[in-house]
This record gives C-alpha cells, sequence and structure tokens, in this order.
C-alpha cells in the first residue's frame, strides 16, 4: 500500500491523543483516604478485571478511530507496486513510450493492443498521481516533449504505432540528459514495452554506463515499467526475401521470395505446395530436418502490383515456410514499380504486409586493390560469379595508385588487400563508405604503420597445425545462416595465418585465443570490415573451401549495390538506410493514412523522390522477436529504485486505484464500537420473594 499525500502520515503520533488526555485526566483528582469509600473500593475490586478490560478497548478504538482518519486524508493507494508513490507528489514525470510494431500484438477476445493499452492505463494512474512537469519521449526520435498532461498520450500522433523498432538504451539516455540539463527535482521514469530483446539490447555496455549516471543524481530517481511480455503463440508474419525482375521471349515476370514465420513453433524444413521447394541446403536429399507437423495451416497470399491483384494459397505445418520465386506477369514495358504481399489478420496487424520496389538489375562493380594482382584473384572470382545470372558482375583489380580513377558513384564493394590507405586515399574511402558502399579490407605481407578509423594491422601470427575457429555470429551480418536457417561452414576453416587487428571493432568471427577472424566497424552508413587472413593457400582455407569467402563478398556486394540505383529497400527508422535523403520531401505512394510526412521514415509503406523509389519495412528482428528474461530486466535496473508490473493487451482494470473509504468506513466502526463500550452496565432488576408484602 502507498499514499498520494505521504506526508500526512507524519500525523500519526496523533493517535496517542486518547493516552495524553487519559494521563492528564488522571492529575486532576487528589486521592484522600476514607473510610467508608475504602470500603466501596474493596468491593469493586470484585468486578476489577473486566473494568479494565473495557477501558483498554475503548482506549484502543479511539486510537484506531484517529488512524483511520490520519490515513483516509493521505489518500492510500491499492496495487501491486509497493512504494510507487513513496515521497509524494513527482517534480518531473518522464515517459518512455515503446512504439515498435510488436507493441500492436492484442490479446485474444480484445481489440486493443499492447500499446493501446499501455496509452491508457498511463493516462489513468499518472492523471491520478500527479506531476509537475510531464516529458514524453517516444521510441522513434529519441527526443523529449513537454506534455500539458497526461491525456495528450491518447491524442498525439508521436504515439500512434509504428514500424521502426524502439532502442531503449537511447530512451534512457535522452531521458537522463533531459534530468541533467533541466535541473529537475524528484524524477519518476515510466517505461512502457512489451521488453523484447532486439528493443531492449540487454547485451549493450552502455547499460552499466546509464546506471552509473542515474545513481549519481542526488535527486533521486524512481523508474516504473509497465510490461506487456505475452507473446501470441500462432502469429504468423511475411517477408519479402528477393524480388528480381526478369525479361522473358514476349514479356516480363517479377520473382518473388517470402518467407512465412509463426510464432511460438518450431523452425524445421516445410514443402512448398505451389511447386517450388523450401529446403535446408545443408540436407543431402531434401528431406533431413524435417520436422513433427506442429498444426496445418492454410494461408491466402495477397499479392499486389501497383493496384494489380493475385493471390496463392499455402499449406504451413512448421515454424517457417519459404515461397522462392513465385512468378507474377508484369508488362514488358514496367520496368521499374513497387508492390504489396499481405496474410490475413492475426493477433499482430503490424506484421502481416510488407512492401517492395523492383526495377532493372544494376551492374554490381567491384574494385579489388592490391599489390599482387595475381594474390587477388580468389577475390575476384568472388566478385565476379554472381549467384544469380540476370545481375551481372564486374570486378577489377588495381593498384592503390590507381584509386583517382575508379568510378565511385557506380561502384559497390571495395577489397582492399594491400597496407592501409594513406590520408588522401583514406578521404577517398571514406567517401565511399558514407555513400552506403561496403568495404573489406585483408591483411598484406607488411602490415606497415597505416590506420583506417583508428583500426590498424599488427604483426603475423603463424602456426602451422592451423588455428581453429571458436566463434562466429550466425544470427546476422556477413556470416549470418542462410535463409533456410542453415550456418555457414565457418567452423571448417583452416587458419594457418593471421594478422593482429588493434582498435575499436566488433568481433563477427574469432579464433581460439580470443584473437578476431572477421571484425567490423562502427559507421553511421556503409560497412567496413577486416579479415585478418587472405585466401592464400599457405595463409588459410578461404579459396579452396570458398563457400564462407564467397558468401561474404557476395552478401557485402549485395548491400554496396542495394545503395544505388532508383529503387532501394529501407528498414524504418534506420539512420544509415536514409542517408543523403530528407524523407520530409517523399509522396506516399501506399501505406498507413494516419503518418505524418514528418515521419514516413518510421512508417512501413512505398514511397517516390522524383525518379526514386523507396519500400519501408519493420526490421528483420521483429520477425523474430523473443523476450527478454524477468531476472535479466532486473539486472539491468540493479542498484536503482526500480517497481515494475505486468499487463495484458485489452485489460481495462486499473492499476492502481485509491481506498480511503475503506479506511473512513474503519474509523466509523470504532467510534461505534467505542460508544457501545462507554454505555454504562445495565443493573438487573430486583425481583420481590413471593409471600413478601412491600
Amino acid at each position: 500500500m502507498s499514499f498520494l499525500q505521504p506526508i500526512l502520515l507524519a500525523a500519526l503520533p496523533l493517535m496517542a491523543l486518547p493516552i495524553l488526555i487519559h494521563l492528564i485526566n488522571q492529575r486532576r483528582f487528589q486521592t484522600i483516604r476514607w473510610a467508608a469509600m475504602m470500603f466501596l473500593l474493596a468491593a469493586n475490586r470484585m468486578s476489577r478485571g473486566y473494568a479494565k478490560l473495557r477501558q483498554w478497548l475503548i482506549m484502543f478504538f479511539r486510537m484506531l478511530a484517529i488512524a483511520g482518519l490520519i490515513f483516509a486524508i493521505s489518500r492510500p493507494l491499492a496495487s501491486g507496486w509497493l512504494g510507487i508513490t513513496a515521497g509524494g507528489r513527482a517534480d518531473t514525470t518522464i515517459i518512455l513510450l515503446d512504439r515498435s510494431p510488436s507493441m500492436r500484438q492484442q490479446s485474444p477476445g480484445t481489440v486493443a493492443s499492447k500499446l493501446e493499452t499501455g496509452r491508457q492505463q498511463l493516462v489513468n494512474t499518472l492523471n491520478m498521481l500527479g506531476s509537475s512537469r510531464w516529458v514524453l519521449i517516444e521510441s522513434t526520435t529519441n527526443v523529449a516533449h513537454d506534455l500539458e498532461s497526461p491525456d495528450a498520450l491518447l491524442k498525439l500522433p508521436s504515439c500512434e504505432p509504428a514500424s521502426a523498432s524502439a532502442d531503449l538504451p537511447a530512451m534512457l539516455q535522452a531521458a537522463r540528459d533531459y534530468v541533467q540539463a533541466n535541473k529537475s527535482g524528484r524524477t519518476e521514469i515510466w517505461i512502457c514495452s512489451d521488453i523484447r530483446q532486439n528493443d531492449w539490447n540487454a547485451e549493450s555496455g552502455r547499460w552499466q554506463t546509464l546506471r552509473d549516471s542515474f545513481l549519481e543524481f542526488a535527486q533521486g530517481v524512481r523508474f516504473h515499467l509497465l510490461a506487456y511480455p505475452q507473446i501470441a503463440s500462432g502469429n504468423t508474419s511475411v517477408r519479402v526475401t528477393e524480388v528480381r525482375r526478369v525479361q522473358t521471349a514476349d514479356s516480363a515476370e517479377l520473382l518473388v521470395s517470402l518467407k512465412l514465420t509463426r510464432e511460438g513453433d518450431t523452425v524445421g524444413r516445410i514443402s512448398n505446395p505451389s511447386g517450388t521447394s523450401a529446403s535446408n541446403p545443408s540436407s543431402k536429399d531434401g528431406l533431413e530436418n524435417r520436422p513433427t507437423e506442429v498444426g496445418k495451416q492454410t494461408i491466402p497470399i495477397h499479392f499486389e502490383i501497383e493496384g494489380a491483384r493475385s493471390e496463392v494459397v499455402v499449406e504451413m505445418t512448421a515454424a517457417q515456410f519459404e515461397l522462392k520465386d513465385h512468378r507474377i506477369p508484369i508488362e514488358r514495358s514496367r520496368e521499374r514499380g513497387w508492390g504489396k504481399v499481405s496474410i490475413q489478420a492475426d493477433a499482430n496487424p503490424a506484421d502481416n504486409e510488407f512492401y517492395f520496389v523492383f526495377d532493372q538489375p544494376t551492374l554490381r562493380q567491384t574494385v579489388v586493390v592490391a599489390d599482387d594482382p595475381q594474390a587477388a584473384r580468389p577475390l575476384q572470382l568472388s566478385a565476379e560469379i554472381s549467384p544469380d545470372p540476370n545481375n551481372r558482375g564486374t570486378a577489377e583489380v588495381i593498384g592503390v595508385e590507381q584509386l583517382g580513377t575508379v568510378e565511385w558513384d557506380k561502384t559497390s564493394l571495395l577489397l582492399w588487400q594491400a597496407p592501409l590507405p594513406d590520408a588522401d586515399s583514406t578521404k577517398t574511402v571514406q567517401a565511399f563508405v558514407d555513400r552506403g558502399g561496403q568495404v573489406i579490407f585483408f591483411p598484406p605481407k607488411s602490415p606497415g604503420s597505416d590506420e583506417f578509423a583508428g583500426v590498424k594491422w599488427q604483426t603475423w601470427t603463424e602456426s602451422p597445425e592451423g588455428i581453429p575457429v571458436e566463434t562466429w555470429r550466425g544470427d546476422q551480418d556477413l556470416l549470418a545462416h542462410t535463409q533456410s536457417g542453415a550456418a555457414l561452414p565457418v567452423g571448417q576453416l583452416e587458419i594457418r595465418k593471421f594478422c593482429g587487428i588493434t582498435g575499436e571493432q566488433t568481433p563477427l568471427a574469432s579464433l581460439k585465443g580470443g584473437a578476431p577472424l572477421l571484425a567490423r566497424l562502427t559507421s553511421n552508413r556503409g560497412g567496413v570490415y577486416f579479415c585478418a587472413t587472405t585466401p592464400a593457400l599457405g595463409d588459410s582455407s578461404l579459396a579452396t573451401n570458398g563457400v564462407v569467402l564467397y558468401v561474404m563478398v557476395q552478401r557485402a556486394l549485395a548491400s554496396g549495390a542495394a545503395v544505388l540505383g532508383n529503387t532501394r529497400q529501407l528498414v524504418a527508422g534506420d539512420p544509415s538506410g536514409f542517408a543523403g535523403e530528407n524523407p520530409a520531401t517523399w509522396q506516399k505512394l501506399a501505406g498507413s493514412n494516419d503518418s505524418l510526412s514528418t515521419d514516413f521514415a518510421f512508417h512501413a509503406g512505398v514511397y517516390n523522390a522524383g525518379d526514386k523509389l523507396f519500400a519501408v519495412n519493420r526490421s528483420l528482428a521483429e520477425d523474430h522477436a523473443t523476450v527478454l528474461p524477468d531476472g535479466r530486466v532486473t539486472e539491468l535496473f540493479k542498484g536503482l529504485d526500480f517497481a515494475r508490473v505486468d499487463d495484458q493487451a485489452g485489460n481495462i482494470a486499473a492499476l492502481i486505484q485509491e481506498i480511503w473509504r475503506l479506511f473512513l468506513a474503519c474509523m466509523m466502526v470504532a467510534l461505534i464500537v467505542e460508544a457501545a463500550l462507554c454505555l454504562p452496565k445495565i443493573a438487573p432488576t430486583a425481583t420481590t420473594p413471593a409471600g413478601v408484602s412491600a
């Protein structure tokens, strides 16, 4: 139990008033020993036990009545959040609102989403608690905005659902900066979220820094988490994985590949009734890893190409289903356009549709910078040989002195196997990365002392018996699992020589002993990678066991090519994809009608800007989002004043409510009982014995 006016609890010592009055009353009389009175007192001793008990009860109920009155005027609250408002009215209340796609999930039998329920619960609760200032930090911009009252949470467009994932550490950093800049007094931070791991990024080192900085505030900061951790088992999401336009003899076709993911099932291989197959490439005959059926589900998939609609019905029997190269005829003259794939409504409407754009494939150009053209031959072949005959690729091997001749605006990938660029070359390469290009550095024979973005090569380490690859990241980036879930054979690589890497970087693969094999540098746009070995036979098996090298190069090449041309697939809220673009100037072709023009970057849809087409969608992590365990959440707020309550979508019960009426009722009952105890004892009526006359 907690109180809206806890300062009034300071009046609780007034409960001693009946005792004090009794003691004062006792001192008003002097005791005089008198024989007749002594006789009466002796006669009264026989009933002293009952009289004393009654006096104590009268005293107790008088004290209870005073306590009930004090508790009632202190406005007590009943809830599961102990101490929710201890300390009185807050000076500043900051609301962190998670607007990510997973917050649109609905509970069975309800129409309100987690986000809608959370906003309503916050309005009801915060209006009751009161505050001197209200501040909103929502998950798309992470910028603090003052609110007139909590009621604004139900009216502002910036509180509506978005397609961009949240970044809780960034939101908390914005709250911390606001408290420091405004020198706020006692502050309360309310977090409304479904605590998905991709939104909370619990492994980030920012959490420790945030904890330490909040603990430094002398005024104290309290955290309240309104959590919606429920997962909608059976919810299905759709995602387009690839779109290609191909020319046929007399027309044109779109080849659309997509993936369906069902929440709560076990991932495995399934069959595609439309005639194409979806199997794990690591299976020898394509029939291994077939799961036990977890329940068949017939799903109609709707395709829309600029207004023209078609449908295909598939049968889903496992957690994932892949439709590969579904053919959709289009006009031969239509070289560029957009489309949408959607499925039937379920628990979360945010993942039931996916937008895409298409165009004539662009030429994928790769530049290989090497001192020894022969040594760079495996890199050149990995870039030239395209997995899709419709995506042509070229790779040119040049020396460092020829950088000035490169057409950077047409180049997708730079492979660098030479000493790191000098100051002038660094400016050229950095400009290429800032445009969205991809760079992979391989170590030269003589590392030298040059560096790029604070990272440089160290000395070579050789081990003829080989150094095994110990760990690598299969969840994302260049070494991620294939679309069917199969892992790349990174662990089968033989590393005989590697060059050390020093500087700030994120390892994607590490050798036994901890040395990085593949690392990525932090960049606002584009990608910069350092590979600690080369494809040379004396260094590694990257060339002889070429799957890993080929996939690495082709993925980097695809990422670099994605920023070229007039069409682009973008992730909502990802600043790296919007570099050089101003979403406020876009025109909407498809998508939600509720989004503002200034927020197009955070909402799924299709937009155009001049000759360019952009398709904006939720991130891949939203389709595989898992809930952060309760213990891990507690660890993140360790040492802070933190309270949590779990709610569910559609719940209309108040989180907290005032119970002062209960204490007033207790006071009245106490007064009635006290009055009854104060009534004089009724003496029995004397009876006259029979035969005796009065």
